[in-house]
């Protein structure tokens, strides 16, 4: 078991670099300054420290999901405006995690697809009957491949190792 002496320490040695992650984080912005729960919408809203605003649907929030509106709106900012806590829920989630992994899940991602993907245009249009023109769009290993050897992708072929082909999924009883 560590002594007080080598606690303090440790702490000591840490304090300084911790305090200046915070003082960037800080100054990026996004850090809360005020969150609130719209019941109407299903949406936590949070305010950023930046000035920007994001409303996060609480069925994309482990935690969140099944957890009723009295307990949501129960949040409070802790640690200078870098997490949410829900005492109810005995819940807590850093800001900067909690918008990255809301915006950069495969959900999140796969919404921005479909909605990108509903969106016409001349220009669109145009792009897609020239690809007809030429057999349509390459396929994926097609284009992978094409990477191979390129300078400027130095890691390619190392990590193009590394991958494995997809496993096959049933979607039969029984997994055959």
């Amino acid at each position: 078991m560590a002594t007080k002496t080598q606690i303090e320490r440790a702490v000591e040695s840490h304090l300084a670099d911790a305090t200046a992650r915070g003082a960037a984080r800080r100054k990026r912005g996004d850090l809360a300054k005020s969150v609130a729960y719209d019941g109407k919408r299903r949406r936590l809203q949070i305010e950023l420290v930046s000035g920007s605003a994001v409303a996060i649907p609480v069925s994309r929030v482990q935690g969140l999901a099944d957890a009723k509106p009295s307990q949501i709106r129960a949040v409070k900012i802790v640690g200078g405006g870098y997490g949410l806590h829900w005492p109810a829920l005995d819940l807590d989630l850093a800001v900067p995690d909690l918008i990255a992994g809301c915006f950069g899940t495969r959900i999140w991602m796969s919404a921005l697809g479909r909605r990108a993907g509903q969106v016409t245009s001349d220009a669109k249009a145009a792009a897609a009957r020239e690809n007809g023109r030429k057999g349509g769009r390459p396929p994926l290993t097609v284009l992978l491949e094409s990477f191979i050897g390129d300078p400027s992708m130095p890691a390619f072929e190392e990590s193009r190792k590394l991958l494995k082909p997809p496993r096959k999924i049933s979607l039969r009883r029984g997994g055959r």
